[in-house]
C-alpha cells in the first residue's frame, strides 16, 4: 500500500526524535523509532525510542517497551530498516513481530549486508504490512555518516569554510581572523557536535591555534574528536590543542616513525597518533578515511585550512560542503578560498541558503 499523508508526517516526526541522539551513537546510527496506534478513533503516538548514547540499544526495543501491550496491532515508523541479524539480543525485526505490530512505514533501506532487505523479509514473511522509502531522502541525509562507511568504506565528509567578502578565508601566517559574526559562530559548533571528527592541517593548527570544540553551553560534552594532518609532526606541544587533548581527544595523523623527537611530549600530553601513508610528502587521504571508518567513525568534519581543502576536492572526497560568507574584508595578500559560492566544482547541488546575523550560509550536497 502506498504511504499516507499520516505516515510522512509521523515519519518527519520519528526523523526529528532520530537527531537528539546524532553523532553520539558510536559506530551505530542515531535510528528513530515511534509506535502508533488509534486510540477512540484518533492516531496516538504510544512509544517512542531512538538509538542509546553509545549504540545500544536500538531504537526499536525502546519504543516497544514504552508502548507496552499498546504495540499489538499498532504501527511503526521507523527512520532506517529494522536489524535482521542475531547477537547477544534478537534482532530489531523480531522484535517488532513478537510484539505484534501490524504495519511497519520505513525510511532508508539498511545497506549492512546482514541487514539489507532481510530485516523487510523477516516483517513481511509473518503478514506484517511494510510500506518503504518513506521520506527515505530526508533520513539518509541525516544518516549519510553511517550510509558512507557502509557503502564506500569511509566517513561522509563535509568540508566547511568562512569566507570573507572579497572570496578569503585568511591571512598568511598573521593568527585566526574571525570573519563570520558570533552567530554563525554559534551554528559552526553545533555542526561540530553532529560529527565524529573535526579535521584540520598542521599549517592551520599553527598559524590558527584554535581549540576545536564544541563551546555551547549544554553541549559542551559533544566535541567531537579532533584530528591534526601532521605529516613530519610539527604541531607545537605548547599549542591549545595540545594543552586539551587529555580533556577531549585530540588525534595526530602522521607518516613520522616511532622514534620522532616529537612523539615523546605529545604522547605525554594525552596525544593519540594514526599511523598514516605519505603520498607527495602529505598524509594519504584515502587510506586515512578508511582507517577511520575502520574505527567506527562515521562523519568527518573539514575545517581547514586552504591546502587540506584543496586536496580532500582534488581526491574526490567531499559529500557536503558548507560555506559561510560574510561582510568581512580581508587585505588581498590573504588567502584565497579553494572554493566559493561562485566556483562550487561540478557534481554539486545547492540544498539551501539560510542567513545567521549579515552572514549568508550556502550548503551543497554531491548529486
Amino acid at each position: 500500500m502506498p504511504a499516507t499523508a499520516l505516515d510522512r508526517r509521523f515519519m518527519a516526526a520519528a526523523i526529528r526524535l532520530a537527531r537528539w541522539h546524532e553523532g553520539l551513537t558510536g559506530s551505530n546510527p542515531s535510528v528513530g523509532t515511534l509506535i502508533v496506534r488509534e486510540i477512540d478513533g484518533d492516531p496516538v503516538i504510544v512509544g517512542r525510542g531512538v538509538t542509546a548514547i553509545g549504540g545500544r540499544p536500538h531504537a526499536e526495543p525502546q519504543a516497544l517497551e514504552e508502548a507496552g501491550d499498546l504495540a499489538e496491532g499498532a504501527t511503526a515508523y521507523v527512520t532506517l530498516e529494522p536489524c535482521a541479524h542475531h547477537g547477544r539480543t534478537p534482532p530489531c525485526a523480531e522484535a517488532l513481530v513478537n510484539a505484534g505490530i501490524r504495519r511497519v512505514v520505513a525510511a532508508a533501506t539498511d545497506p549492512d549486508e546482514r541487514v539489507s532487505g532481510r530485516g523487510y523479509e523477516i516483517l513481511r514473511a509473518t503478514g506484517i504490512e511494510v510500506v518503504e522509502g518513506v521520506l527515505a531522502g530526508e533520513a539518509a541525509r541525516d544518516l549519510a555518516g553511517y550510509l558512507a562507511r557502509r557503502t564506500r568504506n569511509r566517513p561522509h565528509v563535509t568540508l566547511k569554510l568562512a569566507i570573507s567578502s572579497n572570496g578569503k578565508i585568511g591571512r598568511r601566517d598573521n593568527g585566526q581572523v574571525q570573519i563570520t559574526g558570533e552567530v554563525t559562530r554559534r551554528q559552526v559548533h553545533g555542526l561540530r557536535a553532529l560529527s565524529d571528527v573535526i579535521l584540520i592541517g598542521v599549517g592551520t593548527a599553527i598559524n590558527d591555534d584554535p581549540v576545536l570544540t564544541c563551546r555551547l553551553p549544554g553541549l559542551e560534552d559533544r566535541a567531537p574528536i579532533r584530528l591534526v594532518l601532521d605529516t613530519d609532526l610539527r604541531l607545537p606541544p605548547n599549542s591549545a590543542l595540545v594543552r586539551s587533548a587529555r580533556a577531549t581527544p585530540l588525534w595526530v595523523a602522521t607518516a613520522a616513525g616511532q622514534d620522532h623527537e616529537a612523539r615523546a611530549p605529545l604522547t605525554q600530553a594525552g596525544v593519540e597518533f594514526v599511523a598514516s601513508e605519505n603520498h607527495d610528502g602529505r598524509v594519504a587521504l584515502p587510506e586515512l578515511l578508511e582507517d577511520l571508518a575502520a574505527r567506527g567513525l562515521s562523519s568527518v568534519f573539514v575545517e581547514g585550512g586552504e591546502q587540506v581543502a584543496r586536496a580532500f576536492l582534488a581526491e574526490g572526497l567531499v559529500d557536503r560542503i558548507i560555506l559561510f560568507t560574510a561582510q568581512t574584508v580581508i587585505p588581498d595578500d590573504g588567502v584565497d578560498a579553494p572554493v566559493t559560492p561562485d566556483t562550487v566544482p561540478d557534481g554539486f547541488g545547492l540544498t539551501g541558503s539560510m542567513s545567521f546575523g549579515v552572514d549568508t550560509m550556502h550548503e551543497y550536497e554531491r548529486v
